[in-house]
């Protein structure tokens, strides 16, 4: 498969790191054009513009949102455009790069684990779900509309879980832990938390109980992040800011 990049930053590059691990694509299959050059993996080609080279199979904006209508016309050629683009819908892209099937793609940034998750509106082009797989969990999502709060979920997801870890490492220094230490003991506690959840027959609400023992420290500790739901409000409220700045994103790119 061979796959053009325009712009490989933190996502970009965390999806290249994996498409390469995996075998989907080769390094010598791959070139990105970039602003300036960027530390990329052994093999991939870099430059200011692409070559002229076949057409490739697939072609992933990975640019920012306001920079799309910089964006030159792209190289000819019968290929799948893939947009990892905030905001910038379907129609917006098919407009502005006519004679491409367009899907978008919302990644996070543990794609680059091969556990991520990508939610994928648009055209169903044949190989894009191969390209996508050793990813993580691919999800389509027919609702464009409910593809963008997607990206709020999943997308914005893995900054909001870090700040919880931070913030549980940070009260166990307060129970008399060193930060290295208390830092190590949560993030361990985030990650098999997450994995045995993955796996389990019982959603989370479930898991949580059947940690809480009735008159527990677990259930103590429980009923101040339950109280007048308040972890349910705060990450409720957090959803709701980035929502609002996704809509924000996606008016200045139809602009």
């Amino acid at each position: 498969m061979r796959l053009w990049l325009l712009g490989c930053g933190n996502m970009a590059g965390a999806m290249l790191q994996q498409w390469i691990a995996s075998g989907v694509v080769t390094p010598e299959n791959v070139f990105v054009v970039n602003r300036q050059d960027r530390e990329l993996p052994a093999g991939v080609r870099q430059g200011r513009t692409f070559p002229d080279a076949p057409a490739p199979d697939f072609l992933q904006l990975g640019i920012k949102p306001q920079q799309l209508g910089d964006i030159a016309p792209l190289p000819p050629g019968d290929y799948g455009l893939i947009s990892i683009l905030a905001g910038a819908d379907v129609a917006t892209l098919a407009a502005r790069f006519p004679g491409h099937p367009v899907v978008r793609a919302m990644p996070n940034l543990p794609v680059a684990l091969g556990k991520g998750v990508v939610a994928l509106h648009g055209a169903r082009t044949p190989g894009i779900d191969a390209l996508m797989a050793p990813l993580g969990l691919v999800e389509w999502i027919e609702d464009e509309t409910l593809f963008d709060q997607g990206t709020v979920l999943s997308g914005c997801g893995p900054a909001f879980v870090y700040r919880f870890i931070d913030a549980l490492a940070a009260a166990g220094t307060e129970l008399g832990f060193s930060p290295d230490q208390a830092q190590r003991l949560a993030i361990a506690t985030v990650e098999g938390a997450g994995l045995l959840a993955a796996q389990a027959d019982a959603p989370p609400s479930v898991l949580a109980d059947r940690v809480a023992s009735p008159g527990g420290s677990t259930r103590q500790g429980l009923n101040v992040l339950d109280r007048d739901d308040a972890i349910k409000t705060l990450l409720r409220e957090t959803l709701a800011a980035s929502a609002r700045r996704t809509a924000e994103m996606a008016a200045e790119a139809r602009r």
